[in-house]
């Protein structure tokens, strides 16, 4: 093995090359360590030296090898880094084990098809040329925000969210931190390639990070504070969709609730109400006629049934969404990218004969996505963008919601994914979308 890491950094074209099946376990491992970078580990060097041992087992390969190499490393980073959505497709889709195992591998082999063009087009048409190798990543993790519907998890930046090349993030975005990650990845490999000169680059990126860190991009605007309140009901997920539970949950808020009127702003999480707002327009009125006797707003996570949008389409159209009410609080908002295996099924009429609770729980296939263009909530005279829960992992979806907006909140409901790390993957992401726009996020 030791051989065959020599050969890697000091690639010869007189050598003889061994097998594929050595580069292919190397990429395999390699994309599998990768999701260690991110949260709830935290091994932020992987975010380096994964990519950097892809880079290195590409040298002196083919395009067609380079395909396999890239599909390998792709399958164990989707494969290992979202396995998260085992417990969504298992235990809330009542899929069994070795199915939902299959079904996160086929997930996994599709998404792993973004590294695989990309090592493809990089050894077809930039071989030996290490600086395209960074560009040609970010232009893939970019490819996954739509590509499919979008993807976008597991990207390289987000490894530095609260360390020193995130000072990028307000001028580049999570797209600029991750280049400058790739291409310190490429400069190890180079150094220990014995061409020292990428040191200089490397260090100068690294300076440029600390410097910009040290700048104010914004400015606080001088308005009071709002003093906020976030409720967490902490519903089992098995039971929250049950008919005859649904009355207990909205009691279990309502009593959370009693003791925190008279705040500016009270936040009740992703469907905290697990009913449609026509079936429930009692409690609401209640809820808002309480808000406003204590000049509080209350946003609140809710599916949303549109009865005349259902009427025109002649199908039902129901969504995820938020509503604020209460005093000086008003909006709607309807989430506009829903997870996959989790708010929808991808082919899902080819899939509902193995997942049966499709058949009966809206919250896993029957959502619709939210128009692209929606106005913020209003809280007391104040622009409230919105995010629901995997909305976040769009940089261009929370920037376009946080222009017009001052301040953002979410709510999410990762109790779908509950002792994995999908959710404090979830919670790195919003990090970066706030330092990004520069945007408090509740």
């Amino acid at each position: 093995m030791r051989a065959y890491f020599d050969k890697l950094l000091t690639p010869n074209p007189q050598q003889k090359q061994l097998p594929l099946i050595y580069p292919l376990l190397i990429a395999l491992f390699s994309g599998a360590v990768f999701s260690f970078a991110l949260a709830p580990y935290h091994y932020w060097w992987l975010a380096i030296l994964s990519p950097a041992l892809l880079y290195a087992t590409l040298r002196r390969r083919s395009a067609k090898q380079a395909f396999g190499i890239g599909w390998a490393y792709g399958f164990g980073l989707w494969f290992v880094g979202a396995f998260w959505l085992y417990t969504s497709i298992h235990v809330y889709g009542d899929t069994n084990s070795a199915l939902s195992v299959g079904m996160i591998g086929i997930m996994a082999l599709v998404m792993g098809l973004f590294t695989a063009v990309q090592s493809f087009i990089y050894r077809r048409f930039f071989p030996e040329t290490p600086l395209t190798f960074a560009p040609l990543w970010v232009l893939f993790e970019w490819a996954k925000t739509w590509v499919f519907t979008g993807f976008p998890w597991l990207f390289a930046g987000y490894a530095f969210t609260e360390r020193l090349l995130d000072g990028y993030a307000p001028l580049f975005g999570i797209f600029g931190v991750s280049f400058v990650v790739l291409v310190l990845a490429c400069a190890l490999v180079e150094v220990l390639n014995r061409r020292v000169f990428w040191v200089i680059p490397s260090a100068l990126l690294v300076l440029g990070a600390w410097g910009a860190s040290k700048i104010e991009f914004v400015s606080a605007k001088n308005t009071p504070p709002l003093s906020v309140s976030l409720i967490q009901g902490n519903i089992p997920q098995d039971l929250k969709w049950l008919t005859e539970y649904q009355l207990k949950t909205l009691g279990i808020y309502a009593d959370l609730t009693q003791t925190e009127w008279g705040r500016d702003l009270i936040v009740w999480p992703e469907s905290s109400i697990p009913m449609f707002q026509s079936d429930i327009e009692p409690f609401l009125a209640a809820m808002t006629a309480q808000a406003k006797k204590t000049n509080t707003a209350w946003v609140t996570g809710i599916p949303y049934w549109d009865i005349s949008g259902s009427e025109a389409a002649g199908r039902p159209l129901y969504y995820n969404s938020i509503i604020a009410n209460g005093a000086e609080a008003e909006g709607l908002y309807k989430k506009q990218r829903l997870v996959p295996f989790g708010e929808y099924i991808p082919l899902s009429g080819l899939l509902k004969w193995v997942l049966p609770a499709m058949q009966n729980d809206p919250s896993m296939s029957g959502f619709s996505r939210g128009e692209q263009q929606q106005h913020p909530l209003s809280i007391h005279q104040q622009h409230l963008g919105a995010a629901i829960c995997y909305e976040v992992a769009y940089p261009n979806l929370t920037r376009r919601n946080a222009s017009q907006s001052d301040f953002l909140v979410t709510v999410s409901n990762d109790a779908w994914f509950t002792g994995t790390a999908g959710p404090l993957q979830h919670l790195q992401m919003v990090q970066m979308r706030a330092k990004e726009n520069g945007r408090w996020f509740i």
